[in-house]
């Protein structure tokens, strides 16, 4: 007799299931698990079974059904780098830049991230609700399910607990789930200019208690931006040991302009991901391999800036180090919500096969969060967060940019968009 269940999505030409166990390394990246004709079960938010859709429904009825019609059902993506708590924004500085105007120019004429932690310190909670809403809207219609959340635009202790705040208010009310980073060591305000070390001492000896006391939302992650012109690596142990003294994982942004030796220090101290890495050596990528960490690269960042440097993917793939992508959506470098569209890039730049940038987009980005048991692959047990697509071929993702192919999203088992429902 067959077992009921609340949905079923069955006839997808090509059901991308990522099953397995662990972040994927070199040549794994480039496995997908496609089964064609397939179909998935769901029952109470989690995934129940599966296969082909003979094997599904020979076995499960269900309440409401799904069908592909011949198109590819895939995870829901997870955006292992977003910055999506901020107020204001920054497209006058933009055009400046686009004009030959330098970053410090930019800087002296009141621009620059100080402009946006301005703004986002006399923003109150609903406003950077409210602000951060859509965004999280248009991440959610480009299929992004899942998405890590930095703080990092207040940088005091009260500005950087109201950011928390706005990712705890947002988590519960709104269908996209968001992984809580602390990132007080974005910068060095601008009341500390020339005293960074007093910052530190702030970050460590105010900020970290009272974020793990007070913050509606246990920040699961610390992470440090570790490199020239913001926090050095002495600094940056010193934030580290702390938060992981607090219970909190690790994170740091590393080799974005220079190599300082963060990614070395991100695995000593058991990091689950070093971020950027667009200048770290062969070795320590190796290094970082062993010790199980996953890059994650973020190529909207260089395309934003119109820099012609980008991440050296191909490497970390032959030396075995899992890769994962983020948006790195954020007001002044990367104001992109599109995950496919990050894709698209990583393929053109990256030189990663458009199978490997799904990896990075997926089950690798789950594990750059410490969500991989859960997220980022379809397999019995892990939560039913699933797209289909308005193609017959996964290629389309990165072959066919600038539109978006997402035509349905499921959350936790609820069908949470559908194209042309906005």
């Amino acid at each position: 007799m067959a077992e009921f269940v609340d949905w079923i999505v069955h006839h997808a030409g090509q059901l991308l299931t990522l099953a397995g166990g662990g972040p994927r390394r070199g040549r794994e990246m480039g496995e997908l698990g496609l089964i064609h004709d397939g179909a998935v079960a769901i029952a109470d938010g989690r995934i129940v079974a599966v296969g082909t859709t003979a094997q599904v429904l020979g076995r499960y009825r269900a309440h409401r059904e799904i069908s592909a019609a011949g198109r590819v059902v895939l995870p829901g993506f997870v955006d292992a780098h977003t910055h999506p708590i901020f107020a204001g924004s920054r497209q006058g500085e933009f055009e400046r830049r686009i004009a030959g105007a330098t970053y410090l120019e930019i800087m002296a004429a009141g621009g620059g991230i100080m402009s946006t932690v301005r703004a986002t310190r006399a923003a109150s909670v609903t406003q950077l609700v409210d602000e951060a809403r859509p965004r999280l809207s248009r991440m959610l219609a480009h299929g992004t399910t899942t998405a890590e959340a930095k703080t990092g635009y207040g940088l005091t202790t009260v500005d950087e607990l109201k950011s928390l705040q706005a990712v705890a208010a947002l988590s519960a009310s709104q269908p996209l789930e968001l992984v809580p980073t602390f990132l007080g060591a974005h910068a060095v305000p601008e009341e500390y200019a020339g005293r960074a070390d007093e910052y530190v001492d702030l970050v460590v000896d105010e900020m970290l208690p009272a974020v793990c006391e007070k913050a509606q939302i246990a920040p699961m992650f610390c992470d440090v931006f570790c490199d020239q012109g913001a926090f050095d690596l002495q600094q940056t142990r010193r934030i580290l040991k702390m938060a992981k003294s607090q219970g909190m994982g690790l994170k740091v942004h590393a080799d974005e302009f220079v190599h300082l030796g963060a990614v070395s220090l991100a695995a000593e101290l058991g990091a689950v991901s070093a971020e950027h890495l667009l200048h770290t050596p062969r070795e320590e990528l190796a290094a970082a391999a062993e010790e199980g960490m996953v890059a994650v690269l973020l190529p909207g960042t260089p395309f934003g800036l119109s820099h012609h440097d980008y991440a050296d993917a191909r490497t970390m793939i032959e030396v075995g180090l899992p890769v994962a992508l983020g948006t790195d959506l954020n007001p002044g470098t990367c104001y992109c919500e599109s995950m496919p569209f990050i894709m698209a890039l990583a393929c053109r730049f990256m030189s990663m096969t458009p199978a490997e940038a799904l990896v990075a987009s997926t089950v690798n980005a789950a594990y750059a969060i410490d969500r991989g048991s859960d997220l980022g692959s379809l397999q019995p047990g892990f939560a039913a967060d699933l797209l289909v697509l308005d193609a017959d071929d996964y290629r389309h993702l990165a072959y066919h940019f600038g539109t978006n192919l997402v035509q349905t999203v499921i959350k936790r088992g609820q069908v949470v968009f559908t194209s042309g429902s906005e």
